[in-house]
């Protein structure tokens, strides 16, 4: 398994990241903790993944969005709330949206109907992608860790606990041998 990910996790990081992605980068982050990934190659794959994903849906939406909103009735349930986002704070709303679960693909489709300038898209996704990258990617890395510094601790008062049951077992030996005599 650990060839498999060492040979394919950057791809996965890319394609994850290209469609939705927390849980992937998360899990890159944690591959590169472990040692299977290098963690610059995990960032770079995932800040290429998330803008060129969250520009291809921007163009679709740019082309598509007022269909697409009729026809999936949850992304035009969602769309208010984006588009009244977008239009008080364009620059901020699309720098935001790379965080908000759940609207990664949705964000910019909506926004693609938006009217918001290409050029802008792009600058302000960009910031965004090398903002949320580093964290999600950073969020795994640091979980992995803390489990094995737990885990490690834990090793560690496995062997306190054998010490003591060896002493206790240790100890009534040498009592049942006493009340022999």
């Amino acid at each position: 398994m650990e060839q498999l990910i060492a040979e394919l996790g950057y791809v996965a990081v890319f394609i994850g990241t290209y469609f939705e992605g927390e849980t992937v980068l998360a899990l890159g982050g944690v591959a590169a903790a472990h040692g299977t990934l290098s963690f610059w190659p995990v960032l770079f794959a995932a800040i290429v993944g998330g803008f060129l994903g969250d520009q291809t849906w921007f163009f679709i939406g740019r082309r598509y969005g007022r269909r697409a909103l009729a026809r999936y009735p949850t992304l035009a349930a969602k769309a208010p709330r984006v588009q009244a986002l977008v239009r008080r704070w364009d620059a901020w709303a699309v720098v935001l949206l790379r965080f908000c679960y759940g609207l990664r693909i949705a964000g910019p489709i909506i926004i693609g109907g938006c009217g918001i300038s290409p050029w802008r898209l792009a600058f302000f996704n960009f910031i965004g992608v090398l903002l949320w990258a580093p964290l999600v990617a950073g969020v795994g890395f640091f979980a992995w860790q803390a489990v094995e510094h737990w885990l490690g601790r834990l090793r560690d008062l496995q062997l306190v606990f054998l010490m003591m049951v060896l002493l206790v077992a240790t100890l009534g030996w040498l009592f049942v041998q006493w009340r022999r005599r």
